[in-house]
């Protein structure tokens, strides 16, 4: 005679615990998807920015500071790719108009780098749409160590 364990005990115990993990697992993409944006209080593109990143789905918290050089410095932007915001996701620097879908490839690839950056504003990168005006540009992932290397091409 064999012992027949009931499914439905088993079940339970099995979508109890991958509800447990997805709780675990919740935090953690949250705070992934957390940026901290700084601009000048008197920047639209920045504005626009940050909404193409909400609707990606990411969550944006925005501070107004009048003088940006700190906050690049603080955090290794060096002028060569500075632009006109500076945006902390996690441990990583998102510098410029960088395209949400190159900051959402950053995180899943999750590599050992500082962080992306569109240096300056190019036309047509995102928060800066000119109707159908733009211009060619690259994302650049670059180290704490001051290596370079185009991430992506726009």
């Amino acid at each position: 005679m064999t012992t027949r364990f009931p499914r439905f005990p088993i079940l339970v115990l099995a979508g109890s615990l991958f509800l447990a993990l997805l709780q675990l697992s919740l935090p953690a993409l949250a705070v992934e998807k957390q940026l901290e944006v700084y601009k000048s209080p008197y920047c639209g593109c920045c504005e626009a920015w940050g909404r193409h990143m909400r609707e990606a789905g990411f969550a944006v918290e925005v501070h107004d500071v009048e003088d940006l050089a700190p906050i690049k410095q603080s955090h290794g932007i060096t002028p060569d790719l500075a632009s006109c915001h500076t945006a902390v996701l996690g441990d990583y620097v998102i510098e410029g108009h960088v395209p949400a879908e190159d900051v959402a490839r950053l995180l899943k690839a999750a590599p050992q780098a500082k962080g992306l950056a569109v240096p300056g504003m190019p036309l047509g990168s995102p928060g800066m749409e000119q109707g159908d005006r733009s211009q060619p540009y690259d994302v650049i992932v670059f180290t704490d160590k001051g290596k370079q290397a185009v991430f992506a091409r726009h």
